[in-house]
């Protein structure tokens, strides 16, 4: 070999080698979540959880409902307390006459009409399968008999109400229904000493003391956080989800630039609370339970929480899109809500996706579903019980989406769904170029289980839409059956 060609050879050999070194530290990193990919999800390994992730993953429809004291004047949850810019309250009041008003409101909530069995009844009439409640949301109004404060729905004018402890017979009430049920907890608690102090001011939605140099308040709080959830988990029957909010309450080392992007202040210090010793006190005592340890991605992210949003393609990791039905999570007079045939939209472009949907209502003050929510659950869930075999126990395939027609699939059938908007008018075909069935595929029209006329001309399917399903106002969706 020539000198020339020797040296040729060391180049490219070395080229080779750096070609290669590069790819794995690229690997190391993708594994590593370097790149910010969706592979940061940590996949549970306990056969228990997995089983219930798996169980709660063909359920495709929940409710999460929140309610607390900020439903007496019907105002949005707990944020108002918190001194952000984008944070707007009536300028007449002080910051903290305001605080005190707010925090007071537990004298005057009296939910006399409390109906936890109307509540579960509006939810399978809806066609959900499981829930979730907010056992305490940031303001740290408890709705639970929590030992560990006096502010709480037993400490007030409904203390000697039969069901004052509202958490529990909300559970029941859906537990007998076989609803999964859900218990949410605010991991951040502005009303508690342990986490805004009153030696300082409250600047933010953060700790307000350094919890470095006053650690033993810290411990103390991470003591009570611990507490209150043993609490939930030992003395409220079975719980499938602990759903935890309130994700800047995290590991420094977690923040990332999707917690950056919320614009809040991220402090110097970091405000974990002990995630392991929590799950494994959880896990003792509820075997299985999935955790929504929400935005936090590592081991206790269970699955992801995208809010107010549908992701804009198919997730292969367990999800759910968390919608409210109007514009507030919890109840708030005259809130425009979403006309059913949103919702279902909503709902079909989510689980074509991968995903579930967790549908948000507020309670009114008296304890009563606002009767437009009701009537809206109602209109849903006459949908899904028709077209409910292309939601439940499906999964999603790859070419998930074909203009306005979105495609899911179980064991043995694909699923077509058309979605048209509310009054548009139905078509006489409808046609789809992708998942196209055989020539002597089955097709059926879900809605009234008869087969229906099709043609493959093109690269493209032309199903015949019938006659009295097109004369049939508002249709939110028309779902097709294919068994090739």
């Amino acid at each position: 070999m020539s000198k020339f060609n020797k040296i040729k050879a060391f180049l490219v050999l070395a080229l080779l080698i750096g070609v290669q070194a590069l790819q794995a530290q690229t690997q190391e990193e993708d594994e590593h979540g370097v790149h910010g990919r969706s592979e940061e999800y940590v996949a549970p390994t306990d056969p228990q959880v997995l089983e219930k992730l798996d169980k709660w993953g063909n359920q495709k429809f929940g409710m999460l409902i929140h309610w607390g004291v900020y439903s007496v004047p019907g105002i949005m949850e707990s944020w108002n307390l918190c001194s952000e810019d984008w944070i707007e309250r009536d300028s007449t009041i002080t910051y903290n006459n305001y605080k005190k008003w707010y925090w007071n409101l537990d004298k005057i909530f009296n939910p006399v009409n409390f109906d936890p069995d109307s509540w579960a009844d509006a939810a399978e009439a809806a066609g959900m399968k499981y829930m979730v409640f907010t056992t305490k949301h940031h303001d740290g109004f408890n709705m639970f008999d929590t030992q560990q404060t006096d502010y709480k729905i037993t400490n007030g004018p409904f203390q000697n109400h039969p069901k004052a402890n509202v958490a529990k017979y909300i559970f029941e009430a859906f537990r007998k229904k076989d609803f999964m049920i859900g218990a949410y907890y605010s991991k951040p608690d502005w009303h508690s000493q342990y986490f805004w102090w009153d030696k300082y001011a409250t600047p933010n939605r953060n700790a307000n003391y350094d919890i470095e140099k006053y650690d033993w308040r810290w411990n103390k709080f991470k003591e009570f956080a611990y507490n209150q959830i043993e609490e939930l988990m030992t003395g409220y029957g079975s719980v499938d989800i602990l759903w935890l909010d309130g994700g800047w309450v995290r590991p420094k080392e977690t923040v990332n630039d999707e917690v950056r992007a919320w614009g809040a202040p991220i402090p110097d210090f970091s405000q974990e609370i002990d995630m392991p010793k929590i799950a494994e006190m959880a896990r003792e005592n509820q075997p299985g339970i999935i955790f929504a340890d929400r935005t936090v991605h590592g081991p206790y992210e269970n699955y992801q929480t995208p809010e107010r949003k549908i992701p804009e393609t198919k997730l292969d990791n367990p999800w759910e899109s968390c919608l409210p039905l109007g514009n507030n999570w919890g109840y708030v007079p005259n809130d425009p809500f979403k006309s059913s045939t949103e919702v279902i939209n909503n709902l079909v472009e989510v689980v074509a996706k991968g995903g579930n949907m967790l549908l948000g209502v507020g309670p009114k003050p008296d304890g009563t579903l606002p009767l437009e929510v009701v009537a809206k659950l109602e209109e849903i869930g006459k949908w899904l019980d028709k077209n409910g075999e292309a939601i439940y126990d499906t999964h999603a395939i790859n070419d998930y989406q074909d203009g306005n027609v979105y495609f899911t699939e179980n064991a043995k059938k694909t699923f077509a769904i058309a979605m048209f908007k509310d009054g548009e008018e139905l078509p006489k075909t409808i046609s789809f170029s992708k998942n196209l069935p055989s020539e002597n595929a089955k097709i059926k029209l879900l809605e009234t289980g008869e087969k229906v006329d099709f043609k493959i001309k093109d690269g493209k399917v032309e199903i015949s839409l019938p006659k009295e399903i097109r004369s049939a106002k508002n249709s939110s969706g028309i779902a097709f059956s294919i068994e090739n």
